[in-house]
């Protein structure tokens, strides 16, 4: 991707929880010397704690709480109307539709909690765990309809441990997602 002359990336981020990727990459902008700049957040609800990050940050944000179908042409109609470059999906827990990806015409980027392509979908630590991996991690990868199949931007890995339960796998988890999403918008943005 060209850098923009003398502009940012404009990023948006869909969230639908706690938002500790979103505020992850507020104050890695903040911080540092970025070419990117979040400018819009979008949520699916109402309830999700990561709205406060935006509020803090003063980024405008929107509550769209319907149906895929309705809240996908709402979205649609808000990224275009901000003029976004890229879409991040961070803790977003709604499959996007093939139309609306079509439709938007910009780079969606999702970060998922295993080392793709192994345990796509839901209750990753569970399951790398049940199958005594020896080391897990996560992954930013580009978003296609086929559901964390996207092609691979950057992974993080950590060791699996034997007294490791889901709860703190993915607390380590976490703390390697905390690293990538930045890392990969950096790269993609350079």
């Amino acid at each position: 991707m060209a850098q923009l002359i003398g502009h940012k990336f404009k990023i948006a981020v869909f969230i639908s929880g706690r938002g500790s990727n979103l505020k992850n990459l507020l104050n890695f902008s903040k911080k540092n010397k970025t070419n990117w700049k979040i400018s819009l957040v979008i949520s699916n609800k109402k309830s999700a704690k990561g709205i406060k990050y935006a509020q803090q940050f003063k980024i405008p944000h929107k509550i769209f709480e319907n149906k895929i179908k309705i809240f996908e042409k709402k979205a649609l109609i808000a990224l275009k109307k901000k003029k976004i470059n890229i879409l991040c999906l961070a803790g977003f827990m709604r499959i996007l539709s093939k139309t609306f990806i079509k439709k938007l015409k910009i780079k969606i980027l999702n970060i998922h909690p295993s080392l793709l392509p192994k345990y796509k979908g839901m209750n990753t630590h569970k399951r790398v765990i049940q199958k005594k991996e020896k080391f897990t991690g996560c992954t930013v990868h580009y978003v296609t309809p086929k559901l964390d199949s996207g092609k691979i931007i950057i992974q993080k890995k950590v060791r699996v441990y034997k007294k490791d339960n889901p709860k703190t796998l993915s607390k380590k988890v976490l703390l390697l997602e905390h690293q990538a999403y930045p890392e990969a918008l950096q790269k993609i943005c350079s």
